[in-house]
């Protein structure tokens, strides 16, 4: 299955795997796209990030949280580095940018064909904070943590980079999205959001501020 909101792009690919001998089913969107991902079996699909609907990474999280480890290739725009962490530590196995040699992405279909299914992504720890990429569940101690997608997102980018200070633009980039264009005070509504839920309660403090830089959880 390919999952593309591109309808050119779609239509371009779906005419070439069916060239390759693949039987192919097109979605435009994540919300038909994953649901049809949960009710017919593929050997892989492939999916882009940015959809209409529901987001990539969620359909991807939605995927592995009900136990269908179909493999998945994201097929992107998104080429940052923690774009491709994100990928990965959600369950994704393997992430190809666009734009795309034809002749790459079938080689790399086929090796996911081939593949095993892939195993249940590890957990996150960092700050006495742990966080399952799969599940989309957050602990501290045996406590769990209800977050907004916003804010497990904004956590999860954290604790990739625990003990190290990022600024908002950064946050904004891979949390956001690299055209955000509103004020970057966002970060800080979000921050705080965090600190009420995974600090405050708990009577620690594992999101600081580093003025004039950024924000850092610390690791210990």
């Amino acid at each position: 299955m390919l999952v593309e909101d591109e309808v050119p792009l779609a239509r371009l690919v779906e005419r070439g795997l069916r060239k390759e001998g693949y039987v192919v089913e097109v979605e435009h969107n994540g919300t038909d796209g994953l649901w049809h991902a949960t009710e017919e079996s593929f050997d892989v699909i492939v999916l882009d990030i940015m959809l209409p609907g529901i987001h990539g990474y969620d359909v991807l999280r939605r995927l592995r949280e009900r136990k269908i480890w179909t493999p998945v290739l994201m097929l992107t725009a998104k080429d940052g580095e923690f774009d491709q962490v994100d990928a990965l530590d959600l369950g994704a196995d393997d992430y190809l940018t666009k734009p795309f040699s034809f002749p790459v992405l079938v080689a790399r279909l086929r090796a996911l064909v081939r593949r095993t299914p892939v195993s249940r992504p590890v957990s996150l720890e960092a700050g006495g904070l742990r966080l399952d990429p799969a599940s989309a569940r957050v602990f501290r101690g045996d406590t769990e943590i209800d977050l907004t997608p916003r804010e497990f997102n904004l956590l999860q980018f954290l604790m990739r980079r625990s003990d190290t200070t990022v600024a908002k633009s950064e946050i904004l980039q891979h949390v956001w999205d690299p055209a955000f264009e509103g004020d970057d005070n966002v970060v800080e509504v979000y921050v705080g959001y965090l600190r009420r839920k995974v600090d405050r309660p708990f009577g620690t403090d594992t999101i600081t501020t580093v003025r004039g830089v950024g924000y850092r959880l610390d690791a210990s």
